[in-house]
C-alpha cells in the first residue's frame, strides 16, 4: 500500500541535502512544515514553508528545549488513517495529520567525541524533542514514513513523485528510526557513565555490516556486527569475502603485530600465533616468521605492521599457501602481485584502537574488562646470571607475544623472532613443552623463553634449562615462587620475574 504525502514536518540538525530534497516534495504538492534553524533555511531557498510556531500557536521556549512537544504536532503524526475516532479527533481538534516526518538529532556523539567539551555543552546536545517526533512517526508507520538520515531523501522523494510512500520502504525506515533513537540513547548513557572505569550501565547498539558465508561451522549462520558509526577495521582489496573464523584470526594478527614497534611480520592460525619476527624490512621479517613453524604457518593470516611493498608480495606469492595478508596500507604494485593469487584475501587494516572494554559473550550476558598490554617496567632479576643485551629484547619480543597467545602459553625466542610457541595448553609444563618441540633442539641452546603466568612448579623452568634456554621471564604469584628461582640460580639461568601476568583465554 501506497501512502500520499500531502503534509512533512522537518525538524533536522545536518542540513545537507535538505533544499535540494524539499525542493523536490514542494514540486510534488508537498506542503511543508518545519522548526527553527530548518524553516529559516528552508524560507532563504525561496520555498514556501509553515513555522511549527504557527502550527502550535506557541512560540519556541527555553532557548529551543521546547517548540514541537505539542498535541498539534504529535497527533499529527500519530493519529491512524484507518481509525474513525483518530479521524474524528482529529477534525474536531482541526488537526491537519503528516505523512512523512525527516528529523536528525542534535550531533550529541559527535560533540563528546571531541574530548574537549564542557557538561553544559554535553547536555545542549542532548535532543528531546526530535527522538520523540521520530518515535512517533516509527509507531505510526503504517501511515506516516519517517527518515532520520538524508541518505533516505532519494528514495522518498523517488516514491513521493510516484504517488506515495510503500509499505517496504516506511518498515526499512522505521525499523531504522527505533536503532536511530536506541544509538543516541547508548551514546548519552555512555557519557553519563564516562567517569566509571567500568561503566555500571552498558548499551551496545550494534549494526549488521555484512552476512557471512558461514558462522565457526559450515552449519551455523554468520554475520558480522559493528557499533554503530564506527567503520569495519579492514576492508578487502583482494579476494573472496571474509569467514567468521578469518575475522578472529585477522583482528588477533593485527593486535599482536602492532604491538612490536621494529618493522615486523606474524602468522595467525586458529587466533594463536605460529611464528613473529622483526627484521630490517618486511621480506625479513616474513621469511623469518614463516620459519618459526612452517607446518602450522600453511593456511594461516599473516599481518605486517608497515606498508606492504613489492618484495614482500613476491615472497609471499612464491611461499606456502596463505588465506590472509594484511598491512596497512598495502602499495598498489604489491596488490597487483598479491592478485594474481585467486584464494588469497588481501585486506587493509590498521593498528587496533582498544575502544571501550574488551568484551566476551557468555549465555545471558557478558563479562567485560580494560584491554591488558604487555611491558617490562616491572621486572625484577632473581638469580645472578643477568641477561645480555640480546638476550633481554628477545625476552620483550617473547613476553609480548606470550601475552596474545591463548593460555597456559610458553613462547621461546632469539635473535628477533620466535621459534617456539606452547599455547592453549592445559598446564605450563605442557605448553614448555610443546614449544620446545617447535624449537628443536638446536635453535632452542642459547635461546630466551616467556611465561604468560607463573611457574607452579620448578619442572617447567627445568625442562627448559635443559633444553638450552638461558633466560627466563615469568610473572611471580606462585607459592613456590622461591623454589622455582632457586632451580634456575641451581641451574645457571636468568630468571625475571614481572609484576603482571598476562592471560588469555
Amino acid at each position: 500500500m501506497k501512502v500520499p504525502v500531502k503534509r512533512a514536518l522537518i525538524s533536522v540538525s545536518d542540513k545537507s541535502g535538505l533544499v535540494d530534497f524539499a525542493r523536490r516534495l514542494v514540486a510534488a504538492g508537498v506542503e511543508l512544515v518545519a522548526s527553527g534553524g530548518t524553516a529559516t533555511t528552508l524560507s532563504e531557498a525561496g520555498l514556501p514553508v509553515t513555522a511549527v510556531s504557527d502550527v502550535t500557536g506557541a512560540p519556541e521556549l527555553l532557548g529551543g528545549r521546547v517548540k514541537t512537544l505539542h498535541p498539534r504536532i504529535h497527533a499529527g503524526i500519530l493519529a491512524r488513517r484507518g481509525d474513525n475516532e483518530h479521524q474524528r479527533q482529529l477534525e474536531e481538534q482541526g488537526i491537519k495529520p503528516f505523512e512523512l516526518v525527516v528529523v536528525n538529532l542534535y550531533p550529541f556523539g559527535e560533540t563528546v567525541a571531541a574530548g574537549d567539551v564542557s557538561v553544559d555543552e554535553a547536555i545542549e546536545q542532548i535532543d528531546i524533542g526530535g527522538p520523540s517526533l521520530i518515535r512517533a512517526a516509527a509507531k505510526n508507520h503504517e501511515s506516516v514514513a519517517v527518515a532520520t538520515s538524508p541518505a533516505w531523501y532519494e528514495p522518498i522523494a523517488e516514491q513521493v513523485e510516484a504517488g506515495g510512500v510503500d509499505d517496504v520502504l516506511r518498515v526499512r525506515m522505521a525499523r531504522e528510526a527505533f536503532f536511530h533513537t536506541a544509538a543516541y540513547d547508548a551514546a548519552i548513557v555512555g557519557w553519563m557513565e564516562r567517569d566509571e572505569e567500568l561503566p555500571i550501565r552498558l548499551v551496545l547498539p550494534l549494526r549488521r555490516v555484512g552476512l557471512l558465508r558461514y558462522g565457526e561451522n559450515p552449519h551455523q549462520p554468520g554475520a558480522i556486527y559493528l557499533d554503530d558509526g564506527r567503520f569495519q577495521p579492514w576492508s578487502v582489496l583482494h579476494g573472496k569475502e571474509m569467514s567468521f573464523n578469518n575475522h578472529l584470526d585477522l583482528d588477533a594478527a593485527r593486535r599482536l603485530v602492532h604491538a612490536v614497534a621494529e618493522p615486523a611480520a606474524v602468522i595467525v592460525k586458529h587466533t594463536n600465533p605460529c611464528g613473529l619476527a622483526i627484521g630490517s624490512n618486511l621480506v625479513e621479517a616474513y621469511l623469518r616468521a614463516w620459519e618459526c613453524d612452517p607446518v602450522s604457518a600453511f593456511g594461516g593470516v599473516v599481518a605486517f605492521n608497515r606498508e606492504l611493498d613489492v618484495e614482500t608480495a613476491q615472497a609471499i606469492v612464491a611461499g606456502g599457501f596463505i588465506e590472509i595478508v594484511a598491512a596497512d596500507p598495502v602499495r598498489t604494485e604489491a596488490l597487483a602481485v598479491l592478485s594474481k593469487r585467486k584464494d588469497l584475501r588481501v585486506v587493509a587494516t590498521g593498528a587496533p584502537q582498544n575502544r571501550g572494554l574488551d568484551l566476551r559473550r557468555v549465555e545471558d550476558g557478558m563479562v567485560g574488562q580494560s584491554w591488558d598490554g604487555p611491558d617490562d617496567s616491572g621486572w625484577s632479576l632473581v638469580t645472578t646470571r643477568e641477561p645480555t643485551r640480546v638476550e633481554l629484547a628477545s625476552l620483550r619480543l617473547a613476553w609480548t607475544v606470550a601475552a596474545h597467545t591463548k593460555s597456559n602459553a610458553v613462547v621461546i625466542a632469539r635473535d628477533g623472532m620466535t621459534v617456539g610457541i606452547g599455547a592453549g595448553d592445559q598446564s605450563r609444563v605442557g605448553a614448555a613443552r610443546r614449544a620446545l618441540v617447535t624449537a628443536g633442539p638446536t635453535r632452542a641452546r642459547g635461546a630466551v623463553a616467556a611465561s604468560d603466568a607463573f611457574f607452579p612448579f620448578p619442572d617447567g623452568v627445568a625442562l627448559l634449562a635443559g633444553a638450552g634456554i638461558v633466560a627466563v621471564v615469568a610473572p611471580g604469584g606462585s607459592i613456590r615462587d622461591p623454589e622455582v628461582v632457586a632451580e634456575a640460580e641451581r641451574l645457571g639461568i636468568t630468571f625475571l620475574l614481572a609484576e603482571r601476568r598476562h592471560f588469555r583465554h
